[in-house]
Order: C-alpha cells, then sequence, then structure tokens
C-alpha cells in the first residue's frame, strides 16, 4: 500500500490519503504499507508529517516495524530539512539492526 499524506494537494493514482499523522501509523501498523509520501504543514499548527517520521524513528530503533520506502514532498524548507534529518536517522536505525 502506498499512503499519501497531505492536506491539499491531490491524491496521486494508486496512493491512499490521509490528512492525519495518525491515519498514517494506524496503517503503517497494519504491516502493509510500502511507500509514503509525506507533507510536513497539515492545516493546524499540532500535528505535521514530521510526527509520523517520529513515530517511525522509535520503530525502526526498536526494530518492530517494516521500514517503507519515504519520500517528502513539503514545500516548507525548514519543515522539509528536519524531515529529512528524521528519515536519516530512521536509515541509521535499520541497518544497524541489520548489523550482527
Amino acid at each position: 500500500m502506498k499512503v499519501f499524506l497531505d492536506d491539499e494537494r491531490p491524491t496521486p493514482e494508486g496512493w491512499v490519503r490521509a490528512f492525519w499523522p495518525e491515519e498514517v501509523i494506524a496503517l503503517l501498523k497494519t504491516g502493509e504499507v510500502t511507500e509514503l509520501s509525506l507533507d510536513h504543514d497539515l492545516g493546524d499548527d499540532a500535528r505535521s508529517g514530521y510526527d509520523v517520521l517520529t513515530w517511525l524513528e522509535e520503530q525502526a530503533f526498536e526494530g518492530t516495524l517494516r521500514m517503507p520506502e519515504i519520500t517528502i514532498h513539503s514545500a516548507n524548507a525548514a519543515g522539509r530539512q528536519r524531515m529529512a534529518a528524521a528519515v536519516r536517522s530512521i536509515h541509521r536505525f535499520v541497518q544497524a539492526k541489520k548489523q550482527p
């Protein structure tokens, strides 16, 4: 399953639409998500696409979830940088778990 988190942009064909981080996390918990495309700004100042990445970072550290391919499509430059740093951290944790 491919999941697209955004509050404004149209959903690409073949993707499942989510408006809030909680929706994405619920889908990730099914273990069926293969790709994520995340926006940072979601229409309220309390939640963002970064929230999904902090949750994924915890899962990667614990080694409890198959990690999907992650794309960031945010136009928010600062948010994009912060999210990219989280994705790098996720990849480091995943690689560390693969080490014997």
